[in-house]
């Protein structure tokens, strides 16, 4: 009875996130650790995060159906059993393109983790408490960043990058723990057609408005955090501890403004407002960021800029949650996280080589440049929309129930 009463309500749901980001965050710095243990090189260690962001990408979607099809806790076991088998599988292997192999199914559970959880969070809340929700489990997500990496460090004074390596796997036992606990819920359609929901997502008013803020501010954040370390170390001439300590920093101010954001969110009448403000906001600090140096003119700016990203992100996850068509919640979590890992695999490709061939302001300029233009365009591109359809289009089944509650 009293398992029973559990089911469907949020906290598995924030729990789950915790420990598989955790799990996320902690192979993230030791696999290139263990990488360059076995003698790879810099484009190798490169390799391996690119591959797994965008295997996470390219599964993000057919996992958000699958959570559809048969239910979001059948694709939360499944992303624990791949997270955790890749993971033992890369400790215990003496070869990086081998690694390159276990990190594309790594990523492919990441995906799914994503979209079954945002998905399973949206069957168990009220939309009017959707927002402060989705703070909640977007937190749980920044504790499991901090967490992570912090837990993987201990275990290295006592361990080897190995023994780390398969210690850290543990992580993806809580998840299979709390299976039980989140919804089962599955859409009352059988059908295998993934493109059907696709297409009524993309006839939603605010579907392409959504898609260019998404990818505005996923390619701005996945390219400081990409490239923060190294602008640490030859632009701001700090050491690698005080570069941590940023980081650090920049990621308790991005979990502690989630949940008040969410609330700000579930207020919003319009939410196009708080993520063009919020990706705007940051992308100037990414301008400024090049321009300053040492260690608390950066820490000071990042800390004030990131609520302002983190609170857009919220909105985001709220908007598609909205934007998904009946029996589709599981295909419109899934695009959004397939957009999502497409941002962090392309911005820090493209203004990457823009730092490589004229230096980091030119590399965070044109990025935050790129940003702020997408932002714009895509409020102009809401505000424009049914005349650039030339048809009226109906609000979502979410947004009429929000309406007439």
């Amino acid at each position: 009875m009293r398992r029973t009463a559990l089911v469907g309500r949020p906290l598995p749901i924030y729990l789950s996130a915790g420990a598989f980001f955790g799990a996320i965050a902690a192979r993230g710095f030791l696999v290139p650790l263990r990488a360059h243990e076995l003698g790879a090189d810099r484009f190798q260690v490169g390799l391996l995060f690119s591959v797994a962001t965008l295997a996470g990408a390219l599964l993000a979607l057919p996992a958000g159906f699958l959570a559809d099809r048969f239910g979001r806790r059948s694709m939360v076991i499944f992303s624990a059993a791949t997270g955790g088998v890749s993971q033992l599988l890369i400790a215990y292997s003496g070869s990086v393109p081998a690694d390159d192999l276990w990190q594309i199914v790594g990523g492919l559970g990441g995906g799914a983790a994503q979209a079954a959880l945002f998905a399973s969070l949206a069957d168990s809340v009220p939309s009017a408490r959707l927002g402060r929700a989705m703070g909640w489990l977007t937190f749980a997500m920044q504790v499991g960043f901090l967490g992570g990496p912090a837990l993987a460090g201990s275990l290295l004074a006592f361990t080897g990058l190995r023994e780390a390596l398969a210690l850290t796997t543990v992580l993806y036992v809580l998840p299979l723990a709390l299976s039980p606990l989140i919804s089962g819920v599955r859409s009352e359609v059988r059908s295998w057609d993934l493109l059907t929901p696709l297409r009524e997502m993309t006839r939603r008013r605010g579907f392409p408005a959504a898609v260019l803020a998404l990818f505005a501010a996923t390619i701005v954040w996945g390219t400081v955090q990409a490239y923060l370390p190294l602008f640490g170390k030859e632009a701001l001439l700090i050491s690698g501890q005080a570069t941590g300590y940023m980081l650090a920093i920049q990621a308790v101010f991005n979990g502690v403004s989630r949940v008040p954001g969410g609330r700000l969110v579930d207020r919003a009448p319009r939410k196009g407002l708080i993520v063009a403000a919020g990706v705007i906001v940051y992308a100037i600090a990414v301008i400024v960021l090049p321009h300053l140096g040492g260690f608390w003119a950066p820490t000071v700016l990042l800390a004030v800029a990131v609520p302002f990203v983190a609170t857009a992100y919220v909105a985001l996850s709220v908007t598609f949650t909205t934007l998904a068509p009946r029996n589709g919640v599981g295909v419109a979590m899934g695009l959004y996280g397939s957009i999502l890992f497409l941002g962090l695999a392309v911005g820090p490709g493209v203004f990457g080589a823009v730092m490589n061939r004229s230096g980091y302001v030119s590399g965070f300029t044109a990025c935050g440049v790129v940003s702020i233009a997408l932002a714009l365009v895509a409020l102009l591109v809401r505000a424009y929309e049914p005349a650039l359809r030339r048809h009226p289009l109906q609000p979502t089944d979410a947004l009429l129930d929000r309406r007439v509650g």
